[in-house]
C-alpha cells in the first residue's frame, strides 16, 4: 500500500476539503497521513520521511500557498527525499490570478503538479497514479 502525506499548509485552518481529500484517497487504497492543518513545511517533510510515504499532497485555501511553499523542494532535497512528487492545490496565491502563470510559478519552485481553486481530488489521481507509477 502506497503512503501519501496530506494537510494544510501555513496558518491555514480550512480542513472540510481536507478530509475529503482523504476520505477519496483511503477509499482508493492509499496509507493517508493526515497532518492536518495549521502545518509547516517541516511537518510534511518529517512525515514523509517517517512514514517513507512516495507523494506529499498540499492543501492551501487561504491564499498564502506561494508564499508558504517557497524553498519547499530545497528543503526536501536537503531531507534525502528530493525526489518525492509533490503536489498543491487549492486557493494558492492571493487574488485573482491567471492560473496558467500560478502553475508556472509552483513549477519553477519545485512542484510537480498545481491544480486551480475548486479542482476535487477525484480530477487529480490520473495524475497521482501516474506519479506513483501504478
Amino acid at each position: 500500500m502506497k503512503t501519501i502525506v496530506i494537510g494544510v499548509i501555513g496558518a491555514d485552518v480550512h480542513a472540510v476539503g481536507n478530509k475529503i481529500i482523504e476520505f477519496v484517497l483511503k477509499n482508493k487504497g492509499y496509507n493517508v497521513v493526515n497532518i492536518g492543518v495549521l502545518s509547516s513545511q517541516e511537518d510534511f517533510i518529517n512525515a514523509a520521511i517517517e512514514t517513507n510515504a512516495e507523494l506529499i499532497l498540499v492543501s492551501s485555501l487561504y491564499g498564502h500557498g506561494e508564499i508558504d511553499c517557497r524553498g519547499m523542494r530545497e528543503k526536501c532535497i536537503e531531507a534525502g527525499i528530493g525526489n518525492i512528487p509533490l503536489f498543491i492545490g487549492g486557493n494558492i496565491v492571493v487574488g485573482k490570478q491567471d492560473f496558467q502563470e500560478v502553475r508556472e510559478k509552483f513549477i519553477k519552485m519545485g512542484f510537480d503538479k498545481a491544480y486551480p481553486p475548486g479542482t476535487p481530488i477525484e480530477k487529480t489521481l490520473p495524475d497521482i497514479y501516474a506519479a506513483l507509477g501504478e
